[in-house]
């Protein structure tokens, strides 16, 4: 009599299930993390305007508060068009720096703040992409 090979179908079953539930565990993770990974371009667009307003503060020597570094003046950037996952990079005249995601990046805010500390800025970073998970 000659013995027969394979699976049983009880090993298949749970085969099936074990990759099922890795998948369930999976997707999620991944979506979290591609839309994590477009918004870094969103984060990113905020360097050029992060280091134009501390050179603003430092030209206008440091003190207590920041004024005149917004949008095109004093050698900050003009809000740029949008493009790629960056719907618009605004600074307001007191240095607040807010970046607006689209396409592929959620359309979460990513807002630096700055706060003069011994004629140095320390930026607090807020908005909405904190809140969901997307920064």
């Amino acid at each position: 009599m000659k013995s027969q090979s394979g699976f049983t179908i009880i090993e298949l079953l749970i085969v099936i299930a074990i990759i099922g539930i890795l998948a369930i565990i999976a997707v999620p993770t991944y979506m979290t993390y591609t839309k994590k990974t477009y918004f870094t371009e969103v984060v990113q667009s905020t360097g050029p305007y992060k280091i134009a307003v501390e050179a603003c503060f430092q030209m206008q020597g440091g003190g207590s508060a920041v004024t005149g570094c917004g949008n095109g003046s004093n050698g900050v950037p003009a809000a740029p068009t949008a493009s790629g996952n960056v719907a618009s990079v605004v600074t307001t005249s007191a240095g607040v720096i807010t970046a607006t995601g689209q396409n592929k990046a959620p359309a979460d805010t990513y807002i630096l703040t700055p706060t003069p500390t011994s004629n140095v800025l320390v930026w607090a970073a807020t908005g909405t992409c904190k809140t969901n998970g997307s920064c």
